[in-house]
């Protein structure tokens, strides 16, 4: 990921995709507003394209699906720490 201003805006519309899609496979009420879901998406697709290369996953021509279903796993799993540590309160009341 690039620190130009066109790899900052490709990072976040990324980072919104991969929250999107862990929100979709990630089960049970979620009350995590549009902000939160990019966050996450985020940090899911930068500790995931992190631990792709730690796993020897090089860039490819066409779609990396390995550093997607990384990035979209990681993002669950700080989805998930999100709505646990927001007691699941978000936008809206309470999840349960």
């Amino acid at each position: 990921m690039e620190f130009t201003v066109g790899g900052i805006i490709g990072t976040i519309i990324f980072g919104a995709v991969i929250g999107i899609l862990a929100r979709l496979v990630k089960p049970g009420p979620q009350r995590v507003s549009i902000v939160a879901t990019v966050i996450i998406g985020i940090i899911g697709a930068v500790v995931g394209y992190f631990l792709a290369g730690l796993l020897g996953v090089e860039s490819t021509g066409g779609i990396d699906w390995i550093r997607w279903l990384i990035s979209i796993v990681v993002a669950v799993i700080v989805l998930g720490i999100y709505i646990g540590m927001s007691g699941g309160k978000g936008r809206g009341g309470t999840a349960r």
